[in-house]
């Protein structure tokens, strides 16, 4: 009998990959803007699907919380690869011409400058597009937390961005 649940969970894992890995890989790569990343990024989501199927309700939100979380650690990397640079640089005498505001700082940038509670909420709702009752469950939290925790973000980068009102 173990082995006909292994095969319709198979079955159904495949079934999830069709719908849904162009659609998540396509997402990552809008976060990170490098595709063979975000293919990346989206097949270890289904890996870690793969590893934790029997205790996933609903494999959409899931996936994209996992994207994001790993989204979220290449940012992390890549902050720290920036900060570094940044101190070997600083030695150098380099003339840059100063560029206004809005030329510095992207949304992309802006989201990645948020605080991680902040970041994976904007992520999960205005990139994957997931309603706020479902990131609050993935998330378990309350939707009033969320709810606040997209406020807060859009405030933040709102200021961030210049856009204050």
């Amino acid at each position: 009998m173990p082995a006909h649940d292994a095969v319709d969970a198979d079955s159904a894992l495949r079934e999830i990959y069709d719908v849904h890995y162009a659609r998540l890989a396509g997402w990552a790569n809008k976060l990170v803007g490098d595709p063979d990343l975000a293919h990346d990024l989206a097949s270890e989501a289904f890996v870690k699907l793969y590893r934790e199927f029997a205790k996933v309700d609903d494999p959409r939100p899931w996936l994209y919380t996992v994207t994001a979380n790993l989204v979220r650690d290449h940012w992390r990397k890549r902050g720290r690869e920036a900060a570094a640079y940044q101190r070997h640089e600083a030695g150098r005498d380099v003339a840059t011409p100063d560029l206004d505001h809005a030329t510095r700082i992207t949304v992309r940038e802006a989201v990645e400058a948020l605080p991680d509670r902040l970041r994976v909420v904007v992520l999960l709702h205005y990139f994957a597009d997931l309603p706020v009752a479902t990131v609050a469950r993935q998330l378990e939290k309350s939707d009033g937390t969320v709810k606040r925790d997209l406020f807060d973000a859009r405030q933040r980068m709102a200021r961030m961005l210049g856009e204050t009102r």
